[in-house]
């Protein structure tokens, strides 16, 4: 709930300088009660007086010399094509919107000689934005289908009536992330979608930060914006604040929503992918606009000047490509340009196609090299995907394409470019302009041939460390671990002695019979079982029950089918292999022939479950993705290209360099729910210097890289021991009054505090985190005397138990959820605590005998007593609108309760039995409120006098009327119960006959009785009559 300070923070520092802002950059200002005038009730969000101005204004069309009008009708009828029905998913609405707004829709128009052809009347004027009506209102309210979830978000932005942008502003002292929360929840299908699938920017401020969307993101891609054009931002905000300081705020808003600006977003840089919704980060919007302005350049040669641009992998590398296409063919139209997409993966090319659906163009795959050339040749498709080995087709048929006009996007052009392959591309596009995208910084060498793409720097570069600092990605720690190559089998018992020294005697004996059966391989596979030993303990203790899960990359076929043979073995794991076709070549020694069989046999039963290569790889990765699961292992395939957010360790058996390694560590960089870091757990020992602060890597040829471009790529575990220790100060902190460290009791009384319970949970969080990393680490773990080890070990299985005490006493929520796991995972396996289960939800007041069970867990009166009131409250709060006078009554009766005990007036015993008296009168329904006779035995009577005479005391003497009241209240509750026979929710007409009568009833009364009631009381009791009888009936 928002404190009317925080309310007044939130209007006076975020909302109303936001407005005044938007006003200035082009705005016209509509109030609130404007708006609804011209909705047709509050479901609808279209301003449709405003639509239909523009409708009549921007659209004409020609025939025979002259300019018609479009007819009265058809306008009204674009006015309700464009309110497209809501889909069972908001996005596939957003989409047909996204659709009319682009291209607007045909109608047909009779002419003078009595013949009737279609014309296009379009939504939005393109061609000359500064034609288009742009408006800004406040507190947009927006009824549910049900009326139970009514929003009202802070500001919307129209343009030509339709909303374009919504924003959600928050005090500075409440989190951005609480407003991307509500607009999250906003658009859900009970609450507010109607006006959501409008949206093409959704934004949440709190002064200080700004995250945008758009319609139906999920958090996690919620993004910040960083704006390079600083010169023209700062122009602006020089231009229109002059009276105070300029804000994150203020620059967000000019960067975002001029409307110049808003429409350039909208038209080129938002795409529909596979029932996703999306719109450019930063980095892809200033890359497009070099790119561009790149492009319109000539080198020496008088062609486009070509470059390269570096945008690091998972910062959305393949969507710039798709949106950069559709800016050239959307932009340089005149030029009739071809853009041609070269790549060596084949996931592209559907993702290409279907983005392309809005745009009016035509992309085309090249199946084969012969395919490639007619494409080329025969000018149908404006884009081709291809694959570039295609490329040897073509130039074998002497083809030769000299169109300066045909662009040449290049996929991982690090591998791509400097080949044969791409010399023969260049044979036949000798004239064209080549762009070539690569996720990993090129190495000192490669700089120097840049120039094979022209320029002599990158066009645009997004970093490592710029996506991490922007939480695009996750950073990455590294570990090394067990790099000698040699082993015995003496020294393989005496390492599962010492790795197996956690687990009790029935446990041990277990695995030490599935050792055994392991150790009859032949010995060349000793190295190989120790590795899925330690894997395997490593990933159970550490990972397994978090959810997230691991790949781990071999060098060999050969040795991947080891793996997954020695870890079905073992049994506790869920493995699976992905690899290609084996290689059936003859003249292999002898030696390999054995394991080339192995090899063999494992792909011919793949072939034989799955029928062909491609269902298999697409079943396995689809299962790993799912989280069915734990380890995928692999050799090449998948180490690039492949996006699975719920990897989070990659453990490497193999030798990579150079960017094969820094393209497989980014398997594990990607955003998901609970993951703050990717795991890279290294046992070749690939990297001998990890030295972030100096900018120093050396090792797997990172020597070859800039330093500084490699900044923020990947941290050594050691690290983390600086974290643990800092997070662990900082919750320490937290407690410095407490004068009694071993009274529980004393942690939880000064944790009564709402604020410094979040702060509580959030630090506990993190030092649980941090500890969880450093001691699943040898490298960490041994940098730690075990006598601090240990103190942060009980110290936060102290904490914990406090936290779960704590969240019973005061009704919490489960905080951190997606860190939930996590924690659990640390006591259970590392820290060995029994008892301490996953916290539950609090549970209901109502719910006697779950209520006792979790009292009996806390110790003191006065935390059960706190306990009780937390519930009440909560519950009172959750049913109010049942009826408010009633649980105003509970209300009143806890808060004097509760000042009797913070004034010492009344002991922890009393407070307990007040608290508890309290409890029981509210289970039973016990009330000292007193009713008219009329409806003392009708409770839902009591419900309708308590909201009408709250009402009606404010314009009569309600002391006179209490009979008359009690009267209407029962009329009123048999007018409901007549229309809620049949589910009347989300039925419109059922509302209307509801009020309609309401309405009647009311005059009557209000006639009869001398009230003399207004229009607008009326409505008042109308609506909240409404509110409690959604609730109750």
């Amino acid at each position: 709930m928002i404190m009317k300070n925080d309310a007044y923070l939130e209007d006076n520092i975020s909302k109303y300088p936001a407005i005044e802002l938007l006003r200035k950059l082009g705005y016209k200002y509509i109030s609130p009660e404007e708006c609804e005038a011209q909705r047709d009730g509050l479901y609808n969000v279209i301003l449709k007086d405003v639509l239909r101005s523009q409708l009549s204004r921007l659209n004409s069309y020609s025939f025979g010399g002259n300019e018609y009008k479009f007819s009265a009708e058809n306008i009204e009828r674009a006015i309700d094509d464009i309110d497209e029905p809501l889909a069972d998913n908001l996005v596939v609405s957003s989409e047909k919107i996204y659709n009319d707004i682009m291209l607007g829709r045909s109608y047909p128009e009779t002419l003078p000689d009595g013949r009737t052809i279609n014309f296009n009347m379009k939504y939005i004027d393109w061609n000359d934005i500064t034609n288009n009506a742009f408006h800004v209102t406040e507190e947009f309210t927006v009824h549910s289908a049900d009326r139970q979830h009514d929003t009202r978000p802070d500001i919307v932005l129209f343009v030509n009536g339709i909303p374009f942008a919504v924003i959600e502003c928050k005090a500075p002292i409440i989190s951005v992330e609480q407003a991307v929360e509500q607009t999250i929840r906003n658009q859900k299908q009970e609450y507010t979608p109607q006006l959501f699938k409008f949206a093409q920017i959704v934004a949440a401020t709190n002064k200080n930060s700004v995250k945008y969307a758009t319609a139906g993101t999920a958090k996690k891609f919620w993004n910040v914006w960083r704006e390079e054009d600083t010169e023209w931002c700062d122009g602006l905000l020089a231009q229109h604040i002059t009276d105070r300081s300029i804000t994150q705020q203020d620059r967000d808003i000019v960067s975002l929503l001029t409307p110049q600006r808003l429409m350039e977003l909208t038209k080129y840089f938002i795409v529909f992918d596979a029932n996703i919704k999306k719109i450019c980060r930063h980095q892809q919007f200033f890359a497009i606009r070099n790119i561009i302005k790149t492009v319109n350049t000539d080198d020496e040669n008088g062609n486009r000047q070509s470059g390269v641009i570096w945008h690091t992998q998972g910062s959305g590398k393949s969507l710039t490509m798709v949106m950069l296409a559709k800016y050239i063919l959307m932009e340089l139209t005149k030029h009739h340009p071809k853009v041609i997409i070269v790549t060596d993966r084949k996931d592209l090319d559907n993702q290409i196609a279907k983005t392309f659906a809005h745009t009016r163009l035509s992309p085309a795959k090249a199946t084969s090299g012969k395919h490639l050339v007619e494409l080329i040749q025969s000018g149908k498709a404006d884009v081709v995907t291809t694959i570039i080995n295609k490329f040897n087709t073509a130039e074998n048929q002497k083809i030769k394409i000299t169109d300066r006009n045909i662009f040449v996007l290049v996929d991982e052009s690090h591998r791509s470019n400097y080949g044969s392959l791409a010399a023969k591309m260049r044979t036949v596009f000798p004239c064209g302009c080549y762009i070539g995208f690569t996720g990993t910084p090129l190495m000192k060498k490669e700089k120097s041939t840049v120039g094979r793409f022209g320029g002599g720097d990158y066009i645009h570069r997004y970093t490592i460390k710029d996506a991490v600092d922007d939480k695009a990605i996750v950073p990455l720690i590294y570990e090394g671990r067990f790099v000698d190559q040699k082993v015995d089998e003496e020294n393989i018992d005496l390492w599962f002695e010492k790795t197996t020294r956690r687990l009790n005697e029935r446990e041990r004996e277990d695995l030490k019979q599935k050792w055994s059966s392991i150790k009859r391989l032949t010995s060349t596979d000793a190295r190989i079982r120790r590795i899925a030993l330690d894997i395997e303990e490593h990933f159970t203790d550490s990972i397994k029950n978090t959810g997230m899960k691991a790949m781990l990359a071999t060098n060999f076929k050969r040795d991947a089918v080891r793996y997954l043979e020695v870890f079905e073995q073992l049994g506790s794991l869920n493995c699976a292999v992905v690899i290609s076709s084996p290689d059936m070549r003859e003249g292999e020694e002898d030696i390999l022939s054995e394991t080339d069989n192995k090899v063999a046999a494992f792909w011919n039963k793949m072939m034989k479950q799955y029928g062909d290569a491609d269902t298999y790889e697409e079943t396995i990765k689809n299962k790993f993705c799912d989280g069915e699961i734990d380890i995928l292992i692999v050799c090449s395939k998948l180490l690039t290209g492949f996006d699975a957010p719920v990897c989070q360790v990659l453990y490497i058996d193999k030798e990579l360099k150079e960017h094969g390694l820094l393209q497989a560590i980014a398997r594990t960089n990607r955003l998901y729910e609970g993951k703050d870091f990717g795991l890279i757990v290294d046992y070749r020992g690939l990297i001998q210097k990890l030295d972030t602060a100096m900018n120093m890597y050396s090792g797997a040829g990172l020597e070859n890289y800039e330093g500084a471009d490699l900044s923020g790529a990947i941290v050594d575990v050691i690290n983390v021991v600086g974290e643990l220790r800092e997070a662990y100060s900082q919750l320490c902190d937290l407690f410095i009054g407490v004068k009694n460290k071993n009274d529980t009791n004393e942690y939880e009384d000064i944790l009564a505090d709402e604020d410094l319970r979040n702060d509580f949970y959030n630090l506990l969080c993190k030092f649980g985190k941090t500890l969880a990393i450093v001691v699943n680490s040898e490298k960490a773990y041994e940098a730690v005397p075990r006598d601090e080890i240990n103190r942060y070990k009980s110290e936060f299985i102290m904490f914990s138990k406090i936290r779960k005490s704590v969240k019973l006493r005061y009704a919490d929520a489960i905080d951190n959820k997606e860190y939930e796991p996590i924690m659990q995972n640390l006591l259970d396996q590392n820290l060995s605590v029994t008892g301490l289960k996953i916290i539950a939800a609090p549970v209901d007041i109502l719910d006697s005998d779950g209520l006792e069970k979790q009292l009996n867990e806390l110790g003191t009166a006065r935390s059960k007593a706190d306990a009780i009131r937390s519930r009440m409250t909560k519950s009172i709060s959750e049913k109010y609108d049942e009826n408010p006078a009633y649980y105003d009554n509970f209300s009143k009766k806890i808060k004097e309760a509760l000042e009797l005990y913070k004034k010492q007036v009344i002991s922890e015993a009393e407070y307990l039995a007040k608290m508890t008296k309290i409890m029981e009168e509210f289970r039973s329904g016990k009330t000292e409120l007193k009713y008219p006779d009329r409806i003392k035995d009708n409770v839902h009577a009591q419900a309708f006098y308590g909201v009408v005479s709250a009402i009606l005391d404010e314009v009569i003497p309600l002391s006179d009327n209490r009979d008359a009241v009690a009267a209407l209240s029962a009329e009123i509750t048999e007018i409901i119960k007549e229309y809620s026979k049949i589910d009347w929710t989300s039925n419109t007409d059922i509302h209307k006959k509801i009020s309609h009568a309401l309405d009647d009833i009311l005059y009557d009364y209000s006639d009869n009785n001398g009230w003399n009631l207004s229009f607008e009381t009326m409505d008042k009791i109308i609506d909240n009559v409404k509110t409690i009888a959604l609730r109750r009936f």
